[in-house]
């Protein structure tokens, strides 16, 4: 089993996280922003992981820095749980409708971070959750995975919808690059050798 337990703790947040990626979709999550605690719910049930998140942050100076910690944590605990990568997928896309919205997140974790973002909501929050801080987490995250991520929303017309589908298309993006493929077992998915 790939599992992996990280803990961050600086000046402005105090974060616990687990992750086991042949997981069963269970999860505790608390971050004291009950959207974002919803959308990382979605992300372990989607993704078939198991995740675990405990954050204590300075909510009352502002949201920022639990999302982005709780984005590099989470990159933290893919990468340690991914180990050498040998045989893995290494990149996934999804494309998920999610009612009147479409979006598509395609990943690659091959060692080099860089995102491309856009979710098209235009709105400063959603739920309980500045919007504006999903595209940190995801920062935060490829930074400390090593991935590429592209996340984009094609269309839609609620902007709870727009970043549920981000969440749920990068879940099973990252599910599938994470997936082991049978006959590449023993090999890193790169001609260079090196991730």
């Amino acid at each position: 089993m790939r599992l992996a337990s990280v803990q961050r703790h600086t000046k402005e947040t105090q974060i616990k996280g687990s992750l086991k990626i042949e997981g069963r979709g269970r999860y505790e999550i608390s971050t004291g922003i009950r959207f974002f605690d919803h959308m990382l719910e979605l992300f372990a049930k989607h993704g078939g992981f198991d995740l675990k998140v405990k954050a204590t942050g300075d909510l009352e100076v502002d949201q920022h820095h639990t999302v982005e910690d709780v984005g590099i944590v989470l990159g933290q605990l893919v990468s340690k749980a991914l180990g050498d990568r040998k045989g893995i997928n290494r990149a996934g896309y999804f494309v998920m409708p999610m009612d009147e919205t479409l979006a598509v997140v395609a990943l690659d974790l091959g060692g080099r971070p860089a995102l491309v973002y856009d979710d098209k909501v235009k709105v400063r929050l959603v739920g309980d959750l500045q919007s504006e801080l999903v595209e940190d987490f995801f920062g935060g995250f490829v930074n400390h995975a090593g991935a590429n991520l592209h996340a984009k929303v094609l269309y839609g017309r609620s902007n709870h919808h727009k970043i549920e589908a981000i969440f749920k298309c990068f879940a099973r993006a990252l599910r599938y690059a994470c997936s082991k493929d049978v006959r590449l077992k023993e090999q890193l998915p790169s001609t260079k050798g090196l991730l």
